[in-house]
This record gives C-alpha cells, structure tokens and sequence, in this order.
C-alpha cells in the first residue's frame, strides 16, 4: 500500500505517508472514543459510521462488533477499527459499481456475490 517501488519496504517518503496514516486514524478513534477507554462500544461504532455517512441498523452494528471484536469484550480496539471501516468501505465500493441507479439494491447472481466478497477480504 505505502511500498510504491515494490521494494518490500518503505523509504522516508513512503514511511512519512505510513505515519501520517496513522496519525490521521488515531486522531478519529480517539474523536469517537468518547469515554477515552481505549475501544470503540457499539454507540460510539454508530456515531463514528453514522459520521462517515452510513446509515444502518442497531442489529447491524451487533453484527460488526461481533465481526471486528477479537478480544471478546463487545468494543473494539484501535486496530480492529481501522479494519472495520477499511472492510466496510471497499464493500461499499464495490456494492456501489453495481447499484446503477443508486437505490441502494442491487441484483447479482450467486458467483458475482461471491466475486464481490472475495475481492475485499
């Protein structure tokens, strides 16, 4: 991602890019950390999306933190954030290409679903 040369590394530039990446992650996670404890709950996880222009259900967000939760303590950490809204993106993306009319429904066939998912994960 930041490896533009596809060295297997990063020269200063490339390292600059990576810092200020995280820097700018760090910077939401903690403007959605309301309680400062360090994780994400599942009201900050809404108020975060809802932020960035998501709009879906309470069960949903259960759904994520499930999903991105790997210590098992119903929130999630830092890293666990980055990659929820990273997954959630490139889905979005990808479910935007075939939602034409943008209604938010699309029609695809069971291959193309798949093809879908497995160009995110």
């Amino acid at each position: 991602m930041f490896d533009r040369e596809n060295k297997g590394g990063v020269n200063f530039n490339e390292f600059a890019g990576v810092w200020k990446y995280i820097t700018d992650w760090q910077n939401i996670f903690r403007t959605y950390d309301r309680d400062n404890s360090g994780f994400i709950d599942k009201n900050e996880l809404k108020q975060a999306l809802t932020g960035f222009g998501y709009r879906l259900s309470d069960q949903f967000y259960s759904t994520l933190i499930e999903k991105f939760d790997r210590q098992r303590k119903g929130q999630v950490a830092f890293d666990d954030f980055i990659q929820c809204c990273i997954v959630l993106q490139r889905l979005t993306d990808v479910f935007r290409r075939y939602d034409t009319d943008q209604d938010g429904w699309i029609q695809v066939s069971y291959e193309q679903y798949l093809s879908m998912v497995f160009n995110v994960v």
